[in-house]
């Protein structure tokens, strides 16, 4: 299941204290000023039943380097037409110069931001693989929050390769929002706010999930 997917010495004990993502050193110039606009590649394919949905997405970038979780948080309520400031979603998250601290500060934002206490939940991926049963379970959630109109939001760290063959590198860890899925939550689609030139990709749900490991996503 490793294939492309590769980890590095971050992932030992000193990277695993920036949890919340906060990508360190030249990464952040690659970040632009908030863009209003939703990028070229990301569609609005709306198919529930047949196998894929996407949801339309009004992407905004994050304006910092350690602001890829409230940035997430806000990309994955605006599927749900919210737009929430990203700086309050942040003291809320406990969000610091060393990111967001877990998936676990930010499902409680969006449970609130959503107007239900169980809209979304945090489901772990503890082990430093994934394994089918885990895969099949994040396929599964993936396709019933889509489904329901609403984005997961997960907490990755190391490389993993899209299905165009772009890297996609965040040693240091990071969050990300899934808005989509193809041929039945194989293929699952990403709105990530490091890069507005990036904005817009595909995985396949066995790199995510392998993305995602030692870490969680919130789901409903």
């Amino acid at each position: 299941m490793r294939t492309d997917l590769i980890r590095k010495t971050a992932l030992t004990a000193a990277g695993l204290a920036f949890t919340g993502g906060a990508i360190a050193g030249p990464v952040t110039t690659a970040f632009a000023a908030p863009s209003t606009s939703k990028p070229a590649t990301q569609t609005q394919t709306d198919r529930k039943g047949h196998g894929e949905r996407e949801l339309g997405v009004r992407y905004e970038a994050q304006p910092n380097f350690y602001y890829c979780g409230p940035a997430a948080t806000r990309n994955a309520l605006s599927v749900q037409g919210k737009n929430i400031n990203v700086d309050d979603m942040a003291k809320e998250m406990g969000t610091t110069e060393a990111g967001t601290n877990s998936i676990n500060d930010i499902t409680p934002v969006l449970n609130k931001e959503t107007g239900k206490t169980d809209a979304y939940r945090s489901v772990e991926i503890s082990t430093p693989d994934a394994d089918a049963k885990q895969t099949d379970t994040l396929r599964a959630d993936i396709v019933k929050t889509v489904d329901d109109g609403r984005a997961v939001v997960a907490n990755i760290a190391g490389t993993s390769t899209d299905t165009d063959g772009n890297a996609h590198s965040y040693e240091g860890g990071h969050y990300i929002s899934v808005v989509g899925y193809h041929d039945n939550g194989n293929t699952v689609t990403i709105a990530d706010s490091a890069d507005p030139n990036q904005a817009a990709y595909q995985i396949t749900v066995e790199h995510l999930a392998d993305w995602i490991a030692t870490r969680g996503y919130a789901t409903n």
